[in-house]
Protein backbone atom coordinates (compact mmCIF):
# COMPACT_ATOMS: atom_id res chain seq x y z
CA UNK A 1 0.00 0.00 0.00
CA UNK A 2 1.38 3.56 -0.76
CA UNK A 3 0.98 6.54 0.52
CA UNK A 4 -0.01 10.07 -1.14
CA UNK A 5 3.71 11.25 -0.69
CA UNK A 6 6.30 9.99 -2.43
CA UNK A 7 9.86 9.50 0.03
CA UNK A 8 12.98 9.66 -2.03
CA UNK A 9 15.36 6.81 -1.80
CA UNK A 10 18.80 7.03 -0.57
CA UNK A 11 21.48 7.46 -3.40
CA UNK A 12 23.86 4.32 -3.01
CA UNK A 13 27.68 5.94 -3.02
CA UNK A 14 29.85 3.14 -5.02
CA UNK A 15 31.34 0.60 -3.37
CA UNK A 16 35.31 1.26 -2.77
CA UNK A 17 37.54 -1.38 -4.71
CA UNK A 18 38.42 -4.21 -2.30
CA UNK A 19 42.15 -3.79 -1.58
CA UNK A 20 44.00 -7.18 -2.34
CA UNK A 21 46.33 -8.75 0.57
CA UNK A 22 49.86 -7.47 0.49
CA UNK A 23 48.94 -4.21 -1.03
CA UNK A 24 49.25 -0.78 0.60
CA UNK A 25 47.27 1.67 -0.85
CA UNK A 26 49.20 4.84 -1.43
CA UNK A 27 47.50 8.32 -0.34
CA UNK A 28 48.10 11.25 -1.86
CA UNK A 29 50.86 13.16 -0.51
CA UNK A 30 50.02 16.31 1.24
CA UNK A 31 50.46 19.53 -0.21
CA UNK A 32 54.10 21.16 0.08
CA UNK A 33 54.20 23.96 2.61
CA UNK A 34 54.83 27.40 0.45
CA UNK A 35 58.03 29.03 1.59
CA UNK A 36 57.66 32.02 3.77
CA UNK A 37 57.46 35.11 1.97
CA UNK A 38 60.70 37.41 2.92
CA UNK A 39 59.37 40.36 5.21
CA UNK A 40 58.13 43.26 2.46
CA UNK A 41 60.46 46.33 2.94
CA UNK A 42 58.95 49.33 3.59
CA UNK A 43 58.68 51.14 0.27
CA UNK A 44 61.08 54.11 -0.08
CA UNK A 45 62.98 53.23 2.60
CA UNK A 46 66.57 51.96 1.47
CA UNK A 47 68.98 49.72 3.13
CA UNK A 48 71.24 52.49 5.12
CA UNK A 49 73.70 50.04 7.65
CA UNK A 50 76.12 50.17 4.54
CA UNK A 51 75.71 54.20 4.41
CA UNK A 52 75.92 54.45 8.43
CA UNK A 53 78.96 52.45 8.45
CA UNK A 54 80.62 55.00 5.64
CA UNK A 55 79.55 58.13 7.64
CA UNK A 56 81.00 56.60 11.18
CA UNK A 57 83.87 56.05 9.27
CA UNK A 58 83.94 59.78 7.93
CA UNK A 59 83.54 61.28 10.92
CA UNK A 60 86.49 59.23 12.99
CA UNK A 61 88.50 59.90 10.12
CA UNK A 62 88.09 63.76 10.34
CA UNK A 63 87.85 63.83 14.13
CA UNK A 64 91.58 62.21 13.76
CA UNK A 65 93.09 64.50 11.35
CA UNK A 66 91.39 67.64 11.78
CA UNK A 67 94.84 68.76 14.10
CA UNK A 68 97.09 67.71 11.78
CA UNK A 69 94.88 69.30 8.75
CA UNK A 70 94.92 72.90 11.57
CA UNK A 71 98.68 72.24 11.74
CA UNK A 72 99.33 72.55 8.22
CA UNK A 73 96.71 75.27 7.50
CA UNK A 74 98.78 77.46 9.84
CA UNK A 75 101.77 76.27 8.41
CA UNK A 76 100.83 77.48 5.04
CA UNK A 77 99.72 80.75 6.24
CA UNK A 78 101.97 81.75 8.92
CA UNK A 79 104.71 82.41 6.51
CA UNK A 80 102.87 84.01 3.94
CA UNK A 81 101.12 86.51 6.26
CA UNK A 82 104.55 87.47 7.87
CA UNK A 83 103.97 85.85 11.12
CA UNK A 84 107.19 83.83 10.57
CA UNK A 85 110.08 84.48 8.45
CA UNK A 86 109.58 82.05 5.32
CA UNK A 87 113.35 82.00 4.95
CA UNK A 88 113.56 80.08 7.99
CA UNK A 89 109.89 78.49 8.25
CA UNK A 90 108.93 78.03 4.74
CA UNK A 91 105.37 77.09 3.50
CA UNK A 92 104.35 73.46 3.70
CA UNK A 93 103.56 74.10 0.09
CA UNK A 94 107.50 74.57 -0.66
CA UNK A 95 108.46 72.09 1.54
CA UNK A 96 105.98 69.17 -0.08
CA UNK A 97 107.60 70.93 -3.43
CA UNK A 98 110.79 69.88 -1.97
CA UNK A 99 110.35 66.52 -0.70
CA UNK A 100 108.82 65.11 -4.36
CA UNK A 101 112.05 66.53 -6.17
CA UNK A 102 113.95 64.63 -3.41
CA UNK A 103 111.70 61.50 -4.39
CA UNK A 104 112.13 62.21 -8.01
CA UNK A 105 115.79 62.32 -7.92
CA UNK A 106 116.64 59.30 -5.96
CA UNK A 107 118.06 61.63 -3.20
CA UNK A 108 114.76 60.34 -0.33
CA UNK A 109 114.95 56.73 -1.49
CA UNK A 110 118.72 56.48 -0.73
CA UNK A 111 118.78 58.29 2.54
CA UNK A 112 115.83 56.90 4.24
CA UNK A 113 117.06 53.28 3.09
CA UNK A 114 120.19 53.64 4.84
CA UNK A 115 118.42 54.74 8.20
CA UNK A 116 115.75 51.75 7.88
CA UNK A 117 118.56 49.76 7.44
CA UNK A 118 120.53 51.18 10.63
CA UNK A 119 117.06 51.80 12.64
CA UNK A 120 115.57 48.33 12.23
CA UNK A 121 118.78 46.50 12.40
CA UNK A 122 119.27 48.02 16.02
CA UNK A 123 115.68 47.48 16.84
CA UNK A 124 115.78 43.95 16.16
CA UNK A 125 118.97 43.16 17.88
CA UNK A 126 117.65 45.03 21.11
CA UNK A 127 114.51 43.35 21.25
CA UNK A 128 116.09 39.64 20.69
CA UNK A 129 118.32 40.23 23.32
CA UNK A 130 116.61 42.43 26.12
CA UNK A 131 113.16 40.02 25.95
CA UNK A 132 114.99 36.89 27.08
CA UNK A 133 117.16 38.85 29.67
CA UNK A 134 114.03 40.74 31.23
CA UNK A 135 112.18 37.56 31.61
CA UNK A 136 115.41 35.75 33.37
CA UNK A 137 115.91 38.67 35.96
CA UNK A 138 112.47 39.21 36.54
CA UNK A 139 111.89 35.07 36.96
CA UNK A 140 115.17 34.43 39.10
CA UNK A 141 115.95 36.51 42.17
CA UNK A 142 119.46 35.73 42.45
CA UNK A 143 119.87 37.56 38.83
CA UNK A 144 118.09 40.66 39.73
CA UNK A 145 120.40 40.76 43.00
CA UNK A 146 123.34 40.39 40.86
CA UNK A 147 122.90 42.51 38.11
CA UNK A 148 120.14 45.13 39.47
CA UNK A 149 123.37 47.73 40.41
CA UNK A 150 124.78 47.49 36.96
CA UNK A 151 121.48 48.21 35.24
CA UNK A 152 121.08 51.30 37.86
CA UNK A 153 124.62 52.48 36.56
CA UNK A 154 123.91 52.51 32.65
CA UNK A 155 120.31 52.53 32.34
CA UNK A 156 120.26 56.10 34.05
CA UNK A 157 122.87 57.40 31.11
CA UNK A 158 121.85 58.76 28.17
CA UNK A 159 122.71 57.00 24.89
CA UNK A 160 123.92 60.33 23.52
CA UNK A 161 126.52 61.56 26.06
CA UNK A 162 127.94 57.89 25.34
CA UNK A 163 127.85 58.60 21.53
CA UNK A 164 132.08 60.35 21.64
CA UNK A 165 132.87 56.49 23.57
CA UNK A 166 130.97 54.47 20.72
CA UNK A 167 132.85 56.29 17.72
CA UNK A 168 135.94 56.13 19.79
CA UNK A 169 135.60 52.34 20.21
CA UNK A 170 133.70 51.28 17.22
CA UNK A 171 134.90 54.34 14.21
CA UNK A 172 132.66 56.28 12.33
CA UNK A 173 130.92 53.67 10.24
CA UNK A 174 128.28 50.83 10.69
CA UNK A 175 128.92 49.45 13.90
CA UNK A 176 128.93 52.81 15.67
CA UNK A 177 125.56 53.86 14.49
CA UNK A 178 123.67 50.04 15.01
CA UNK A 179 125.36 49.78 18.64
CA UNK A 180 124.35 53.30 19.80
CA UNK A 181 120.82 51.95 18.64
CA UNK A 182 120.35 48.82 20.17
CA UNK A 183 122.13 50.33 23.18
CA UNK A 184 119.28 52.81 23.51
CA UNK A 185 116.65 50.29 22.65
CA UNK A 186 117.54 47.81 25.26
CA UNK A 187 116.52 49.64 28.20
CA UNK A 188 112.60 50.09 27.45
CA UNK A 189 112.55 46.89 26.61
CA UNK A 190 114.03 45.88 29.40
CA UNK A 191 112.84 47.38 32.09
CA UNK A 192 109.30 46.90 31.16
CA UNK A 193 109.81 43.08 30.47
CA UNK A 194 111.01 42.92 33.99
CA UNK A 195 108.06 44.88 35.42
CA UNK A 196 105.40 42.90 33.94
CA UNK A 197 106.85 39.86 34.92
CA UNK A 198 107.39 40.98 38.58
CA UNK A 199 103.25 41.84 38.06
CA UNK A 200 102.14 38.63 36.89
CA UNK A 201 98.98 37.61 38.48
CA UNK A 202 100.49 35.56 41.79
CA UNK A 203 97.01 33.28 42.10
CA UNK A 204 97.42 32.20 38.19
CA UNK A 205 101.19 31.80 39.21
CA UNK A 206 100.19 29.27 42.27
CA UNK A 207 97.19 27.52 40.21
CA UNK A 208 99.74 26.86 37.46
CA UNK A 209 102.32 25.36 40.12
CA UNK A 210 99.75 23.09 41.26
CA UNK A 211 99.06 21.85 37.87
CA UNK A 212 102.69 20.59 37.77
CA UNK A 213 103.72 22.46 34.65
CA UNK A 214 106.84 22.98 34.31
CA UNK A 215 109.04 26.37 34.44
CA UNK A 216 108.90 26.15 29.98
CA UNK A 217 105.08 25.51 30.43
CA UNK A 218 104.56 28.01 32.87
CA UNK A 219 106.31 30.53 31.04
CA UNK A 220 104.16 30.01 27.70
CA UNK A 221 100.83 29.55 29.41
CA UNK A 222 100.63 32.11 32.22
CA UNK A 223 104.16 34.53 32.06
CA UNK A 224 104.30 35.63 28.72
CA UNK A 225 100.65 35.93 27.97
CA UNK A 226 100.19 37.98 30.93
CA UNK A 227 103.35 40.09 29.61
CA UNK A 228 102.34 41.35 26.39
CA UNK A 229 100.65 44.20 27.09
CA UNK A 230 103.99 45.69 29.09
CA UNK A 231 106.15 44.16 26.82
CA UNK A 232 105.11 45.98 24.09
CA UNK A 233 104.48 49.09 25.48
CA UNK A 234 108.53 48.75 26.06
CA UNK A 235 108.95 48.29 22.12
CA UNK A 236 106.72 50.71 20.88
CA UNK A 237 108.91 53.36 23.02
CA UNK A 238 112.21 51.57 21.49
CA UNK A 239 111.13 52.34 17.86
CA UNK A 240 110.38 55.95 18.81
CA UNK A 241 113.91 55.75 20.55
CA UNK A 242 115.65 53.91 17.59
CA UNK A 243 114.54 56.48 14.93
CA UNK A 244 115.78 59.42 17.25
CA UNK A 245 118.90 58.40 18.51
CA UNK A 246 119.98 57.49 14.87
CA UNK A 247 119.35 60.66 13.47
CA UNK A 248 121.24 62.10 16.00
CA UNK A 249 124.27 59.19 15.68
CA UNK A 250 124.02 60.14 11.77
CA UNK A 251 124.45 63.80 12.47
CA UNK A 252 127.84 63.20 13.36
CA UNK A 253 129.64 60.93 11.16
CA UNK A 254 127.50 59.61 7.98
CA UNK A 255 127.62 60.07 4.53
CA UNK A 256 124.08 58.68 3.96
CA UNK A 257 120.98 58.64 5.98
CA UNK A 258 118.00 61.21 6.87
CA UNK A 259 120.17 62.60 9.80
CA UNK A 260 123.17 63.41 7.21
CA UNK A 261 120.21 64.91 4.53
CA UNK A 262 118.74 67.29 7.47
CA UNK A 263 122.21 67.72 8.58
CA UNK A 264 123.66 68.61 5.03
CA UNK A 265 120.82 70.57 3.98
CA UNK A 266 121.48 73.09 7.02
CA UNK A 267 125.15 73.57 6.25
CA UNK A 268 123.78 74.39 2.39
CA UNK A 269 120.55 76.54 3.74
CA UNK A 270 118.22 74.19 1.59
CA UNK A 271 116.09 74.67 4.20
CA UNK A 272 112.73 72.94 2.08
CA UNK A 273 114.93 69.80 2.11
CA UNK A 274 115.60 69.90 5.60
CA UNK A 275 111.79 70.26 6.98
CA UNK A 276 111.38 67.00 3.74
CA UNK A 277 113.66 64.92 6.08
CA UNK A 278 112.17 66.19 9.14
CA UNK A 279 108.74 65.25 7.83
CA UNK A 280 110.24 61.75 6.68
CA UNK A 281 111.81 61.09 9.95
CA UNK A 282 107.89 62.03 11.41
CA UNK A 283 106.42 59.62 8.56
CA UNK A 284 108.26 56.79 9.29
CA UNK A 285 108.02 57.17 13.21
CA UNK A 286 103.92 57.35 12.82
CA UNK A 287 103.54 54.00 10.83
CA UNK A 288 106.01 51.87 12.47
CA UNK A 289 104.37 52.79 15.84
CA UNK A 290 100.94 51.48 13.62
CA UNK A 291 103.21 48.43 12.72
CA UNK A 292 103.73 47.37 16.43
CA UNK A 293 100.47 47.99 17.90
CA UNK A 294 98.81 46.09 15.02
CA UNK A 295 101.28 43.31 16.18
CA UNK A 296 100.38 43.85 19.74
CA UNK A 297 96.44 43.62 18.99
CA UNK A 298 96.89 40.39 17.15
CA UNK A 299 99.07 38.87 20.02
CA UNK A 300 96.58 39.84 22.59
CA UNK A 301 93.25 38.69 20.65
CA UNK A 302 92.68 36.03 23.92
CA UNK A 303 92.20 39.20 26.20
CA UNK A 304 88.48 40.23 27.31
CA UNK A 305 87.94 43.73 26.06
CA UNK A 306 87.22 46.63 28.94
Amino acid sequence: MTTGTDTAAPAVLPAAAPVPAGEVRESAPPPAPRPAAPPARAAGRPARQPLRALGRRLRSLSVRSAAILALLAVWETAPRLGLADPTFLPPVSEVAAAWWELLRNGQLGRHTWASLVRSFGGFGIAVVVAVPLGLLIGWYRPVAALLGPLLEVFRNTAALALLPVFVLLLGIGETSKVSIVVYACVWPILLNTISAVGNADPTLVRLARSMDLSTPRLFQKVILPASVPAVFTGIRLAGAVSILVLVAAEMIGAKAGLGYLINASQFNFAIPQMYAGIVTISAIGVAFNQLLVTIERRLSTWRVPS
